[in-house]
């Protein structure tokens, strides 16, 4: 692979070495340097310039948007190893992601934005992912490599009106190197321990007088992190490759027009499971793990997680394709600017997986594949209009998913999921098998507007509002077949039959969804000093309404509950004041923010207790809210020297859940009469209630505190005759403990964690960065998430993090 990145770079300088070009870069008489202390992490702020940011959908001064907003430069991206948005998640302390594969993926901000668990294709994330201005719908962009990135800005609360419905939380907006009428490029390749190697590379330059191209590139593969002795292979590990070419336009001084496409692959052996521990759940003792392993003779490989082993027996894949196609242009147009994005873009999933996460041939096939294909259309003006700024546009949104599931049983599967006579008989379940077929097209169409009125110079209301229509048209039809070829069906009275159905059951139905909403916000800033903003936000917003896509709860004839088949939209009301300041001589910048944010109707994923039955369906949580505090820091006393601290206190809880589903340690026994009262916690053979009321609770997946700290010193200094600087980096984080399932459960709190990163290099005023790495650099031990296997066996799995990880990048700038 990384052959086939240096060719594709060779071929790209032989492109760039045109006779326009040589006349261009004749009257070059600078090297751009990499020298000079990087942004400082958060707040952006740098020595020289301010920071400019879009957030706003114009360019604007970081410390003059009334908007809480993460700035993270891409230089710091490159130095830290930061190269997605699961790396990001250290550097900024309200993002949180957490995957168990790219389609299984949750990235959220201040505790919501998608439900936590196995994903469900009928809702949206409430995160917005956009690059270059594109909205990117499927969350598994987050897990491939950031390429050729100038800036990622991490914006906090709802963005709804210029972002559109799928950003109740917030949005990640990334910005790339853009191509260039000088000429430039950049290259850097890194190596390091687990067969750590990175290659990336970045040309630009004018094709023509009035059009110029960038081409950038990047490969990253490393051994995985743990052992499986079943395969004899390490698993979970990184294989990527990503591909960009931009072509810019500009055939007079008020139009530019860019033409852009990319392409990243992903084929690693992925993603496998350690095992972790049991807990006592209120199934009869004979059906919990312990004994059901025993039965058949299985120990799990090490009962240490952090021994890095597992036993798993079913292939593993996460081999996924994305790419797509944008077309941006820009027009002056006098009194404003004209903008308009069109973007088609593809996705491609081929997943294998082990669903019983053990080393038993249970279930011995688990995968959905899937194709994706979004177009997107986005109309927008931003012009002045004496003291109002204004934002107007129109978004449309076309995507379709189709998904070819397929679920085959094993031969031990009867003994682990049976009971009674048919559990001695491996026949029952072996070669049991669902085929899914699973599709969704989803239609949505937006008109929006902004107006900033600046009443004084110092004080600004900023209004807004989105209209929003969404269509939703799902189908799930999922078809179980036995090893005899017979149809599995609720027609049928035969014990084998009826047996085989209560492990994979047949459901078909068609669902359908469309609904108007309203967005809207206000703003309103003042600038107490030159360098003191103060701001206020309310805004109401909304998540749009879903289809279940994973199947439903059935009737004791086996028909759908079609009730289930729809989700109703978010509704929310979030308040937030906030402060930017700088001081010091702007040599400080400290930025503060206060939020709440109430939601309604909170789309939450409800999971089955039964092996196969359900993987997980979507219902309303009744209400939640996310408050607290935020402040990014930093600090530039010289050139020298830089620090920054970035801290969160979040309270995220269910205010209202009543029926949701309950913990392992409350399910597997006999469902409560009326007026009965449940058994204690993990009582075999206990009395279950059917659903708990988790009000009060905390969300999944939130650290009530979270902080990203660090910094940067560097002295002059010479090696091999080169003049520059010598410079050591620090970069560290920290969260408190959180909850690892949906329904809080005692046997699925992940402790809190630190991690500490270093660095040492030097610089070169000729554009060479030569540096040493650790991450991670004590080793410390960690989960990112904890998993309960369905089936109330008591089973808990986890996805480890990084080890200590060291190596040495080499960086060269032209």
């Amino acid at each position: 692979m990384h052959l086939r990145l240096f060719l594709l770079a060779g071929i790209a300088a032989g492109a760039f070495s045109s006779p326009a070009l040589s006349q261009q870069t004749d009257a070059v008489t600078e090297t751009p340097q990499i020298g000079g202390t990087p942004s400082s992490i958060g707040t952006g702020a740098r020595d020289e310039d301010a920071i400019i940011v879009t957030a706003t959908r114009r360019s604007q001064q970081a410390q003059d948007v009334p908007i809480a907003v993460s700035v993270v430069g891409g230089e710091h991206i490159d130095s830290t190893g930061s190269f997605n948005v699961g790396r990001l998640q250290q550097l900024t302390p309200t993002l949180q992601f957490y995957s168990s594969n790219p389609r299984n993926t949750a990235v959220n901000i201040r505790g919501i934005g998608v439900p936590f668990g196995l994903t469900n294709d009928g809702i949206e994330q409430g995160v917005g992912i956009y690059i270059d201005d594109v909205y990117n719908s499927r969350v598994a962009s987050a897990t491939f490599d950031f390429l050729d990135v100038a800036q990622i800005e991490v914006l906090r609360g709802p963005q709804g009106t210029l972002y559109g419905k799928n950003t109740t939380a917030g949005a990640i907006n990334i910005t790339t190197r853009q191509p260039t009428f000088a000429f430039e490029g950049r290259a850097e390749v890194s190596v390091g321990n687990l067969g750590y190697r990175q290659a990336k590379a970045a040309i630009s330059g004018p094709l023509s007088g009035k059009v110029a191209a960038r081409l950038a590139l990047s490969s990253t593969s490393r051994d995985g992190t743990i052992y499986n002795v079943t395969s004899r292979q390490k698993i979970n590990e990184q294989d990527n490759l990503g591909l960009r070419a931009q072509f810019l336009w500009e055939p007079t001084t008020a139009l530019s027009v860019t033409l852009a496409g990319d392409y990243s692959e992903q084929d690693p052996e992925c993603c496998g499971t350690v095992f972790v521990k049991t807990g006592a759940t209120q199934r009869p003792l004979a059906r919990q793990f312990a004994a059901l392993a025993a039965a058949q003779s299985y120990a799990p490989v090490s009962l240490d997680p952090f021994d890095r082993l597992t036993d798993l027996d079913a292939s593993l894949n996460a081999g996924n394709k994305l790419g797509g196609v944008s077309l941006r242009a820009n027009w002056d147009v006098g009194p404003g600017n004209l903008t308009s994005v069109t973007a088609w873009r593809f996705w491609d999933w081929k997943p294998e997986n082990d669903r019983d996460f053990t080393g038993l041939p249970i279930t011995i096939r688990s995968m959905n594949p899937s194709q994706q294909d979004q177009w997107t259309q986005e109309l927008r003006f931003t012009g002045r209009l004496g003291a109002l700024d204004l934002v107007a546009g129109a978004f449309g949104f076309k995507q379709k998913v189709r998904t070819q599931g397929v679920q085959e049983q094993g031969p031990a599967a009867s003994r682990w999921l049976l009971s009674g006579a048919l559990a001695n008989d491996p026949s029952v379940l072996a070669g049991l098998r669902a085929d899914n077929d699973i599709r969704l097209d989803n239609t949505s169409a937006a008109l929006f507007g902004q107006v900033s009125w600046h009443v004084t110079d110092a004080l600004t209301f900023t209004p807004g509002i989105r209209v929003n229509y969404d269509k939703k048209n799902g189908l799930y039809d999922s078809v179980v077949t036995n090893a005899q070829g017979q149809l599995v069906t609720f027609a049928s009275t035969d014990p084998r039959i009826v047996a085989q159905r209560g492990v994979l059951a047949p459901q078909r139905f068609d669902v359908a969804y469309n609904d108007w909403n309203l967005s809207y916000d206000l703003k309103a800033s003042y600038e107490l000093t030159p360098d003191v903003l103060a701001y206020a936000t309310y805004a109401k917003s909304f998540k749009s309404g879903g289809v279940n896509l994973n199947g439903v709860p059935a009737d004791t004839q086996g028909n759908p509950i079609l009730a289930a088949a729809t989700v109703q939209p978010e509704s929310v009301n979030h308040y937030e004041a906030g402060l930017k300041t700088q001081f010091w001589g702007r040599r400080a910048t400290a930025n503060l923010a206060a939020f709440r944010t109430d939601i309604g109707n909170y789309q939450a994923l409800v999971t089955n207790g039964q092996l196969g039955v359900l993987r997980g369906y979507l219902a309303s949580a009744g209400a939640v809210r996310s408050q607290g505090v935020e402040l990014d820091f930093s600090v530039r006393p010289s050139a020298r020297f830089n620090a920054y601290v970035n801290g969160a206190y979040t309270d995220a809880r269910y205010r209202k859940f009543v029926d949701a589903p309950c913990p392992p340690e409350l399910s597997g026994g006999a469902i409560a009469a009326p007026g009965q009262a449940p058994s204690a916690p993990g009582t075999p053979s206990g009395i279950s209630p059917a659903n708990c009321d988790i009000s009060g609770q905390r969300l999944p997946g939130v650290s009530k505190w979270s902080f990203s700290f660090g910094g940067e010193a560097t002295l002059p200094a010479t090696v091999l005759g080169l003049t520059g600087e010598a410079y050591a980096g620090y970069d560290g984080s920290y969260r408190s403990n959180f909850s690892s399932n949906p329904t809080p459960s005692v046997y699925t709190w992940v402790d809190g964690y630190s991690l500490h990163n270093f660095r040492l290099g030097f610089r070169s005023d000729r554009g060479i960065n030569l540096f040493g790495w650790i991450r991670n650099a004590f080793d410390q031990h960690y989960f990112e998430q904890l998993q309960v296997p369905s089936g109330n066996t008591g089973l808990i799995v986890g996805n480890l993090g990084d080890p200590r990880t060291y190596g040495f990048t080499i960086q060269a700038q032209f």
